[in-house]
């Protein structure tokens, strides 16, 4: 499936070399008012008139969404936040070992976590294989049935960049 990328007006894809987020880019002044946007490797680039090409960065060009958290935004607690940073850092964990890396009690993320996948900020990740992560068994995988896995959610990545935002 393709990126989906939004660009400012006046800003179009090139279709010749369809750059992605990952690729340097290049800005080509079109005849029909738009700068086409290129892979700064594209064939077509090269051959352009070198007084039309316009250096270009992906953040300057890119449509920022604006971001409006729900009610139950205001809900949220400053541990809250330090276990949906922990889900953005470490991905997929169990409350226990949220509780040991983040040194918070462990009811008091059991409550946490239970308050964020009712928010949808998290959510439940049915039994998978996990590695164990570094300095605890190397290079081994594990089936967890005994514990409850979390992951964070794309409302979750919203939440917690609109709370980094307002600080």
């Amino acid at each position: 499936m393709a990126e989906e990328i939004k660009l400012l007006e006046k800003y179009i894809l090139a279709k010749c070399c369809r750059p992605s987020l990952r690729d340097d880019i290049v800005g080509y002044f079109s005849y029909d008012d738009f700068i086409k946007i290129h892979r700064r490797d594209c064939a077509n680039v090269k051959k352009a008139e070198p007084d039309r090409l316009v250096q270009l960065e992906w953040d300057r060009i890119l449509k920022k969404e604006e971001f409006t958290p729900e009610e139950d935004y205001g809900q949220l607690d400053d541990t809250d936040f330090i276990i949906l940073q922990h889900h953005l850092d470490y991905g997929v964990d169990y409350s226990l070992m949220v509780a040991k890396i983040t040194r918070l009690g462990k009811q008091t993320v059991f409550d946490s976590h239970k308050k964020l996948r009712d928010f949808k900020l998290l959510k439940r990740v049915e039994p998978v294989m996990i590695r164990y992560r570094k300095g605890v068994v190397d290079n081994k995988w594990i089936k967890h049935r005994n514990h409850t896995y979390y992951q964070l959610t794309a409302k979750g990545e919203k939440y917690l960049a609109y709370s980094f935002s307002k600080k």
